[in-house]
């Protein structure tokens, strides 16, 4: 049976930046500002926001600081997005405190949108749990993201690129200040993986605020379970804030310890039966500039190979800028989809793949019976990408087959949001 927080929250608008911020600080100021309650570090950018976060707070909870980690989008289940050190929250958890949300919404005729409502849940929770520390990943943007009202004195970019135009603005430049607008007076900012051009522009646009910001070097030698460089990049961030954050508390053997055993799962991600045999490579690449990255971890770990594609797309991505750059690591590609009305149809994805002369194959919705039958005629690993939806969509068909999915076998799937 359906809990009536989950209906409340699927009932509600998705969008995560609404315009301003008026909404969320009232029903904060209802609850009494549950944000003040706990330390926030601030992570933004338009890619490699989860890996940096999840790498961040596990960072912190290896040296003994209770560590919330909020995130978005879920792969599998609403409830993943809200951790404290790396356990989801409580089904009980999470639908009492959606209850709070809505009769504190309803008291004020305060109207809030999905991303908000979650958000909330997750102040609301981590000062219930006392947290020494949240990360907290902005949805969309960072001046008018909801979770900038937590006002951390922290934060981290990690990488600049063209993506949600029509709300962040036509160059990288205004999505940068669309970025940074997420830093509050005196706090500082910790700068990845962006041209000497934006972080000339940054370290320009802070003294407004007034804050300051700092381009940690990359630490070369830094392994996490994930390959590809740009992981290494964002590990080196998360390395440097957690330094920033504990200051004399930090231990450098800890942090390396920590980023060794953190996998982000469904980023370059090999999944390997119980035989040891390579059957999947995930990827949750969803635009141009992640698949970029996507293609250059491919030229590194797989130079030469080509991969049989599950590949699927939604509405707003520009596949005609992905595909060619995936193109030369793909042998077949089999597109599909999910229920989820955002994802372009298969007819639509299949013709563009035909008109750049690609060769198609088994096209159908996402199934198990479709994976296995794409597996069976490969014989060889096959890559999956094309939408985080997708990867959590193939996560959770394929959990109880590998061991490397187990984070998610106690959790049911649940609906993303809704347009």
């Amino acid at each position: 049976m359906k809990k009536a927080g989950l209906e409340y929250l699927h009932s509600l608008a998705p969008l995560g930046m609404t315009g301003d911020l008026k909404n969320m600080e009232r029903l904060l100021e209802v609850f009494e500002h549950p944000e003040k309650k706990f330390r926030t570090i601030h992570v933004v950018g338009t890619d490699g926001k989860g890996s940096t976060s999840f790498y961040l707070a596990n960072i912190l909870t290896a040296h003994g600081v209770t560590s919330g980690l909020y995130t978005s989008p879920h792969l599998v289940n609403v409830r993943e997005r809200i951790r404290v050190d790396n356990v989801p929250i409580a089904e009980d958890d999470f639908d009492r405190l959606l209850l709070q949300v809505k009769n504190a919404s309803d008291l004020t005729d305060t109207h809030v949108s999905f991303f908000e409502a979650v958000t909330l849940v997750c102040f609301l929770y981590f000062a219930e749990k006392r947290v020494g520390a949240a990360v907290v990943e902005a949805g969309l943007g960072g001046r008018l993201d909801s979770t900038r009202t937590a006002c951390g004195e922290l934060a981290v970019l990690t990488s600049i690129g063209l993506e949600h135009t029509e709300l962040l603005g036509k160059t990288e430049s205004a999505i940068l200040h669309e970025k940074l607008g997420v830093l509050s007076p005196r706090a500082k900012m910790l700068i990845g993986g962006i041209s000497d051009a934006l972080k000339l522009d940054a370290k320009e646009f802070v003294k407004s605020i007034p804050a300051t910001v700092e381009i940690p070097s990359v630490l070369e030698d830094i392994q996490v379970p994930n390959p590809g460089h740009h992981y290494v990049e964002n590990a080196s961030l998360s390395f440097a804030a957690a330094k920033e954050f504990l200051g004399e508390k930090f231990s450098a053997g800890l942090a390396r310890k920590a980023l060794e055993k953190s996998l982000w799962i469904g980023r370059m991600q090999k999944l390997l039966d119980r035989n040891g045999k390579f059957c999947w490579l995930l990827d949750g690449a969803h635009n141009p500039h992640a698949v970029k990255r996507l293609a250059e971890a491919l030229d590194t770990y797989y130079p030469n190979q080509k991969f049989p594609c599950v590949f699927g797309a939604l509405k707003d991505k520009a596949i005609d800028e992905m595909i060619p750059m995936m193109a030369p690591h793909v042998s077949t590609w089999h597109v599909t989809r999910t229920p989820y009305e955002r994802f372009r149809e298969i007819e639509d994805v299949s013709s563009e793949l035909k008109n750049l002369g690609c060769c198609v194959g088994v096209s159908r919705p996402m199934s198990k019976a479709f994976l296995e039958q794409v597996q069976a005629e490969a014989n060889n690993p096959v890559l999956v990408t094309g939408s985080l939806y997708m990867i959590g969509e193939a996560i959770n068909l394929l959990k109880n087959d590998f061991e490397d999915l187990k984070f998610f076998r106690g959790l049911e799937k649940s609906e993303s949001e809704k347009h």
